[in-house]
């Protein structure tokens, strides 16, 4: 009697966890502030092309995959294939993977403001030549609000802290930050502008460096239905010589 209980009570957490349309982390830099329900499984994916200092990468797949397993919790894994060019060498491989989770803060239906937190561990398990060779932490404060039907603003807060699996002396502290506003051009069409970047502090034994970066990046979504959407964005550097572009679908699996 106990054991058919804990199913009804399953099945029923289970039946009002679903009924949302698909909401995602891609393609802007801004993670959204909010989980996907409980028992559902959603697949981000794309390609990047990306320059940065003579350097040329290509990331194909880059994936995300997000598990609801609670109301107010979700598990995160990211896994890229990398190819990197630089003048006439080639190296390819997968990048370190990324385990986290995102936790529901505020969320409140009456209310126009979301907030979330989202902390991810770098494990250094990539390919030799694509490796950073770093663990590392990620962690964001993710906020949202709406401000008429059509236009919305999310902006995220991140701390970051990396430490060289190979020389423990050598550590990088990152102080992250993003703002996206975007613009329902109708209940398929998304549009998006977003200025990035991040102060990044690499301490040494011998000294330390600090470094201000500026992006600014720009993009659309299409919501084939409520459990596909397509993506496509663009971005450059403004204080430094850098440029991507992406075309993405993400896949809600109920």
């Amino acid at each position: 009697m106990n054991k058919i209980k804990i199913i009804i009570l399953y099945i029923i957490a289970i039946t009002n966890c679903v009924g949302q349309n698909i909401i995602t982390d891609r393609p802007d830099q801004t993670e959204s502030s909010s989980v996907i329900n409980c028992g559902m499984i959603q697949v981000e994916s794309g390609i990047l092309i990306s320059e940065d200092n003579n350097l040329n990468h290509l990331y194909a797949p880059s994936t995300l995959f997000r598990i609801g397993i609670l109301k107010n919790l979700e598990l995160r894994l990211l896994s890229q294939y990398e190819y990197q060019t630089d003048n006439d060498f080639l190296s390819k491989g997968f990048n370190d993977i990324e385990l986290g989770v995102k936790i529901q803060l505020l969320k409140n239906d009456s209310k126009p403001v979301e907030i979330a937190f989202l902390s991810h561990l770098i494990v250094p398990s990539g390919s030799m030549n694509t490796s950073d060779h770093q663990i590392g932490i990620i962690n964001k404060l993710c906020i949202s609000h709406r401000s008429t039907n059509k236009l919305s603003f999310a902006y995220n807060l991140g701390y970051d802290f990396f430490h060289n699996s190979d020389t423990w002396d050598n550590s990088t502290n990152q102080f992250t930050y993003s703002f996206v506003s975007a613009f329902e051009v109708n209940n398929k069409v998304n549009i998006y502008i977003e200025p990035y970047g991040e102060i990044i502090v690499k301490k040494t034994t011998i000294n330390q460096d600090q470094a201000v970066i500026s992006n600014i990046n720009a993009g659309l979504t299409y919501l084939v239905n409520k459990n596909l959407q397509l993506d496509y964005s663009f971005g450059t550097g403004l204080d430094n010589q850098s440029n991507f572009m992406s075309i993405g679908c993400s896949i809600k699996f109920e």
